[in-house]
């Protein structure tokens, strides 16, 4: 059983889908590693580590020679991986509802015009076996991380109150939108920063969430939203009367904050708008906005992804990749992703991984020159 680890090629991507931590685990099992030429070199891992971990390194072709299974980040191009078996699993975050070239759909029919397993981690579904093998919450929660941070530098002041023999700094305060992984974890680091921190979410039984965590629950109180968690542990679309009521209770909190972060994301649909042109102008000069979903077309009416937008003085942020940003953190985690994936199944007999149907169909999208994932068939 080869697997190869390639180096990623899509703008501003710097993790790597593996690290010598998890080549020596891969060995452990009988697998053989091969990392193409400085896959790790934007994480900071060079490649004399993977040797030592017992990798082959070599260029792209030597690399996919033969490969049983191709690990990545963002899934390759078809096109690019010549001399990969036919029936080799590609293992990586897929995107098969994005759009460019070499991606989204076309990509997935690509995978299955070439005869190969594509899996797409990002569709791991969100149940107790699979936690440690969820990217979404792995990489989420370094994002809520540092979106606090880069709200903090293009902020321009302090965090916690000072209370100084010149005076006493105010708090800042910082408002969190979407109370999920980012969300939690937005909240937990601005907090330790000092500041005063409110959030608000469609799902009412973040609330208990957001008050264990020091923070102050903003939620609409005269129009149901949403009990619990949604399908696969999102939340869903919100009705239009929540939409307007939570609009109206926002426009009153935004104005008087000086850091709103945005986390609000629908898996295969837009990102929901939740700020207007109208509120962030309402907001300080000074003030920062950092919008988490920019990528999936925004929560904030404005924002631009890969930049800072300057309107009247409030920034907003719009990074693209914000996980790709910490980079060596990044990868050791979504390496622990993928090798507790393909180790939960791995089989001794055959030397190879074998998937259960609970996760396997959940996150196949092609087999045997077809698609078959069922959200992609819909």
């Amino acid at each position: 059983m080869k697997i190869a680890v390639l180096k990623e090629h899509a703008d501003g991507e710097r993790r790597v889908a593996a690290t010598p931590e998890t080549v020596r685990k891969f060995a452990a099992l009988g697998a053989t590693l091969a990392v193409e030429t400085g896959a790790g070199d934007t994480a900071s891992i060079a490649d004399a580590a993977y040797r030592d971990a017992g990798a082959t390194v070599g260029d792209r072709a030597e690399t996919l020679a033969g490969a049983d299974i191709v690990l990545g980040v963002q899934g390759p191009a078809a096109s690019s991986l010549t001399g990969v078996s036919r029936g080799a699993w590609i293992v990586a975050s897929l995107d098969p509802f994005g759009t460019g070239p070499d991606r989204g759909r076309a990509r997935v029919d690509d995978y299955a015009a070439a005869g190969y397993e594509a899996l797409a981690m990002e569709f791991m579904p969100r149940i107790t076996r699979a936690q440690s093998m969820d990217i979404l919450s792995s990489q989420s929660n370094l994002s809520g991380y540092k979106a606090v941070l880069d709200a903090a530098a293009e902020y321009g002041r302090a965090f916690p109150m000072m209370m100084t023999a010149a005076g006493t700094i105010s708090a800042a305060r910082v408002f969190v939108m979407g109370v999920g992984v980012a969300g939690l974890q937005a909240i937990a680091t601005a907090r330790r920063l000092g500041a005063q921190v409110s959030a608000t979410d469609v799902r009412a039984a973040t609330r208990e969430q957001i008050q264990s965590l020091g923070a102050k629950p903003i939620f609409v109180e005269t129009v149901a939203g949403i009990e619990g968690e949604g399908a696969g542990g999102y939340a869903g679309e919100m009705s239009a009367e929540y939409q307007a009521a939570q609009a109206e209770l926002v426009s009153g909190h935004i104005a008087k904050q000086d850091i709103v972060i945005t986390t609000a994301l629908i898996p295969g649909r837009p990102a929901p708008r939740l700020i207007s042109a109208a509120q962030v102008a309402s907001m300080k000069p000074g003030s920062v906005i950092v919008d988490l979903a920019v990528e999936q077309g925004g929560n904030v009416e404005g924002a631009i992804a890969g930049e800072i937008v300057d309107v009247n003085g409030v920034r907003i942020v719009g990074h693209r990749n914000v996980p790709s940003r910490l980079a060596a953190d990044a990868s050791a985690l979504f390496s622990r992703n993928l090798f507790n994936f393909l180790s939960a199944f791995w089989d001794k007999g055959t030397g190879r991984p074998v998937l259960d149907a609970e996760i396997g169909d959940a996150i196949r999208l092609t087999r045997d020159g077809k698609v078959v994932n069922a959200r992609l068939l819909a």
